[in-house]
């Protein structure tokens, strides 16, 4: 079987490559999977270049979510693939506790797309800011895979969203996605913006995903008992967080590490799960697909278009089962 594969660390275009494998071996409360879709992540891109902060063994397969069908059964199934053979491969093996049902309503591209966004935005969101109703939230990077997943999730929360986002074709696409405001950054202020529509008051939890500049300004335009949740830092920048000014404005600097959370609380993953399959099932959740690459495609430059924040929703690597 082939699967894509790097020896060494660097860059996509530099290290990854589509290879000859062995079959992966059935072991001991697995389940052998036939990928059909791999969704790509910024983490893929961190790991290639060993700045992830779990530095699987060399030579590995990047990948960290799919979708296809259990070998055994030939169910439609999600999989949380484990590193160093991840999910860019024609068939992996996959403990069943990683194995989660896809939702009736999504293709196989759009299911591999939910784990990672979804589950990190719900966890996030609802178990450590503790979103209600009626609150503003602030979603940076809102036309991304990330942001994408955050502004539906907070829709569907009951919350008024107000999203930002580089150019007025990727504003365009969070006001699609249900924002109740959007924000261009690369022309206009959002601290002023994000004021303007609170009165003031600032919004109530900040989904920051890019750290950097975006994660500074953020503190300027957070509300009293504010939550400013740690996302990621795709801006390649991590910033501080100075403890008197967290005081003097009576706010919270939350960090989400969804990996952790799972190996820590093994039930959240198919609690979380099985909200998000509700959600998309009823209509109010559904992945934002922004590119479909062929398996044998140009895999390596769609990592550094993620990577170089060019791209819109989720980047998913496709092949055919039939």
């Amino acid at each position: 079987m082939r699967a894509w594969r790097t020896h060494a660390l660097g860059e996509p275009s530099d290290v990854l490559a589509l290879e000859e494998v062995d079959e992966p071996a059935v072991r001991d409360g697995h389940v052998l999977i036939d990928v059909e879709a791999t969704a790509l992540n910024f983490p893929d891109v961190l790991l290639l270049r060993g700045q992830y902060q779990e530095k699987p063994p060399l030579p590995f397969t990047p990948g960290l979510e799919a979708a296809g069908r259990r070998v055994d059964t030939g169910e439609a199934v999600i999989a949380l693939a484990g590193l160093p053979d991840g999910g860019l491969a024609e068939r992996i093996s996959v403990h069943e506790s990683s194995v989660l049902p896809v939702p009736v309503s999504l293709t196989a591209a759009e299911a591999a797309a939910l784990p990672i966004t979804y589950h990190t935005g719900h966890f996030a969101l609802h178990h450590r800011a503790s979103l209600q109703a009626g609150e503003t939230l602030l979603v940076h990077a809102g036309a991304g895979g990330v942001g994408s997943a955050a502004i539906q999730l907070g829709k569907a929360a009951g919350a008024r969203v107000i999203a930002t986002a580089g150019g007025p074709a990727k504003v365009k696409t969070c006001l699609d996605l249900g924002a109740d405001v959007a924000v261009d950054y690369s022309s206009e202020d959002f601290v002023a913006a994000v004021k303007d529509e609170t009165g003031g008051d600032g919004a109530d939890v900040i989904y920051d995903p890019v750290g950097g500049d975006v994660f500074d300004k953020s503190r300027k335009c957070i509300a009293y008992n504010g939550r400013l949740l740690v996302i990621g830092f795709t801006s390649g920048r991590f910033p501080d967080a100075p403890a008197n000014h967290v005081l003097i404005k009576n706010y919270a600097v939350v960090g989400v590490h969804w990996g952790l959370s799972r190996r820590e609380e093994p039930h959240l993953l198919r609690e979380i799960h099985a909200a998000l399959v509700e959600l998309a099932d009823a209509g109010a959740v559904k992945p934002l697909i922004g590119q479909e690459v062929p398996f044998d495609g140009d895999v390596p430059a769609a990592l550094e278009a993620l990577a170089s924040r060019a791209t819109v929703g989720k980047i998913v690597v496709t092949r055919s089962l039939d």
